[in-house]
């Protein structure tokens, strides 16, 4: 190892006077920057319950760049971005380089730090690289709004006996987002103390609750909207045994609430789905009890599915109990099932597909899809003898080549596949993946629709097949603590994510790359190298030789070749 790579883990040069980093005052990557270009700033000043810390390395996200487009209209920036700029970067590691008073014992000057960027703090929600100043900055300030959260510590310390590269640590949190897609929990039951709304829509069964609506656990508040007299009454009898409140609501346009825990709908009505959907709080429930198929497809808010974990579950029987219990939803892949990824080819698509060769108990089959060519053959180039040598039928295809497309795809149509997972944030992608859901079957919509964006879907799928459409978004300290100890485990390889490599005044075109989807995988920032444009990893053969060398075979980044990258490169 060099004098120079060595020192700059130790942190033993001084500190510099000032330093640089992209602020974003609006939407638009032309409002990055003042005149396109970095700002120099002074040094911070840091207090006796902050560390300062300098970024290593940071993973640029497509929640960037989500960021850049909406600008002060984005949900997540309560600040005013003229005066108070957001700094972006929450993939990130950093070392501390300045302790506190009251901190020394706690952290030391050289250790290496991760995070998980989503903190609350009194309930309220605030983000690194959001509303704390972020990755694309040599250096900041972390204070006790993030070691000292609602959740406990946000930081993370990196495990120093097993060094790994400054990119392996940083991609842990896009890393921890896919892992958390599959760990996904729903209710099997109505929520207890909750509200709950019956629905009439044309059923005549003899309906009934057999658990959920007793002693044990039942709603607080029941809502009724022209629900067969039969089942009203037993509800009402039930409900003045339990003190449960009853409302009747004759009008579903316009109930005594906006929102509900449990919405159920006895009946395959599609027009009177559409105008209760609406009224579901986060992580609610509607449940449908229909035997016959749906006159059309509904137009379902995809987007909420995603960020507020919606889900449709439904039974052909007459117990609502039923519906929620009997096919508990599956958010992990199908052991030796069928999985299809849906733009596969990206950034996050790649992810879940080496997620889904390298964790335990994989499908048998995986069928890759993207629009891109290049896209494709880099993520074969990657993972197909790998999945091959693991018994995995591996298959990728372009939906822009009809013919070749139908070719692979029509022997999976007609059972379908046991796991959609939908990397695409375009509606009509999404509800022509939804067609081939098979019995059994999960949808995951992991792409970050926005949230009032519908799809069609079939949801007769939800009683006559069991299939269910589930969605999710970011990540929890379980997740990225499951990554970081499957990576030292060396069950995991976040590194193999990362397809160009750039300093911090690249970033601007990084993101652009990201934007315009240009690159298979991931933009790694090193803020603290010499000025070096973002280079895919091919293209080192000619500008960085001996860091092309030190690839892997996959032509993959790697910790020897981030050292010997931050040796040349570091000033």
């Amino acid at each position: 190892m060099s004098d120079k790579l060595e020192a700059y883990k130790q942190v033993s040069e001084p500190l510099p006077q000032s330093y640089s980093l992209w602020p974003l005052y609006g939407a638009g990557l032309e409002n990055l920057g003042k005149d396109g270009k970095m700002l120099e700033v002074p040094m911070n000043v840091y207090g006796p319950d902050e560390l300062l810390i300098r970024h290593d390395a940071c993973g640029l996200c497509f929640s960037d760049i989500k960021v850049i487009s909406q600008g002060q209209s984005h949900p997540r920036i309560e600040q005013n971005m003229q005066t108070n700029p957001v700094v972006l970067g929450h993939e990130v590691i950093f070392t501390v380089v300045g302790v506190g008073e009251n901190l020394k014992g706690k952290y030391r000057v050289g250790q290496r730090l991760t995070l998980q960027p989503e903190t609350f703090n009194k309930g309220k929600s605030k983000a690194y690289g959001y509303w704390y100043q972020g990755g694309l900055s040599q250096y900041s300030v972390i204070g006790a709004d993030i070691y000292d959260t609602d959740d406990g510590n946000n930081l993370i310390p990196v495990n120093e006996s097993d060094p790994k590269g400054y990119a392996e640590i940083a991609l842990a949190e896009p890393w921890a987002c896919v892992v958390a897609a599959y760990t996904l929990k729903y209710r099997t039951s109505i929520k207890s103390g909750g509200t709950l709304w019956v629905v009439g829509a044309g059923g005549s069964k003899d309906y009934t609750i057999s658990a959920g609506f007793d002693s044990q656990s039942h709603p607080a508040k029941v809502l009724l909207s022209n629900v067969p007299a039969g089942f009203a009454a037993w509800l009402k009898a039930r409900a003045a045994e339990l003190s449960i409140e009853v409302l009747d609501v004759p009008d579903v346009s316009a109930p005594p609430q906006e929102f509900v825990d449990d919405i159920v709908v006895l009946g395959a009505d599609p027009d009177l789905i559409e105008k209760v959907s609406p009224h579901l709080d986060l992580h609610s429930v509607l449940a449908i009890l229909a035997d016959e198929p749906m006159p059309r497809k509904v137009n379902v808010d995809v987007g909420r599915v995603h960020y507020h974990r919606w889900v449709y579950v439904g039974s052909t029987g007459a117990d609502v109990a039923k519906a929620y219990a009997d096919v508990p939803v599956r958010a992990e892949l199908k052991a030796g099932g069928r999985a299809l990824f849906v733009g596969a080819g990206g950034p996050m698509g790649r992810m879940h597909v080496q997620r889904a060769i390298e964790f335990n108990n994989p499908p048998a089959t995986i069928v890759c899809s993207d629009v891109s060519d290049m896209r494709l053959g880099e993520l074969a180039a990657s993972f197909e003898a790998q999945a091959i040598a693991k018994g995995i039928k591996f298959i990728c295809v372009n939906p822009m080549n009809k013919d070749a497309y139908q070719a692979a795809i029509a022997p999976f149509r007609a059972e379908g596949f046991d796991d959609v997972v939908v990397l695409a944030p375009v509606p009509a992608v999404i509800s022509d993946a939804a067609t081939m859901i098979g019995k059994n079957g999960v949808m995951n919509v992991f792409a970050g629709v926005a949230r009032g964006v519908t799809a069609a879907l079939d949801l007769s799928d939800a009683y006559l097949k069991n299939a269910r459409v589930i969605g999710h978004s970011a990540s929890v300290m379980d997740d990225m603590q499951l990554v970081l100890e499957k990576t030292y485990a060396g069950e995991l390889a976040p590194i193999r994510s990362v397809a160009a490599v750039g300093s911090l005044s690249a970033a601007k075109d990084g993101l652009k790359a990201v934007k315009d989807a240009t690159l298979a995988g991931k933009v790694v920032i090193y803020p603290h190298i010499k000025e070096f444009p973002l280079t895919p990893l091919a293209e080192l053969k000619n500008s960085l030789p001996s860091v092309y060398a030190k690839l892997n075979q996959r032509g993959e980044w790697t910790k020897e070749a981030e050292d010997e990258f931050l040796r040349i490169m570091l000033p």
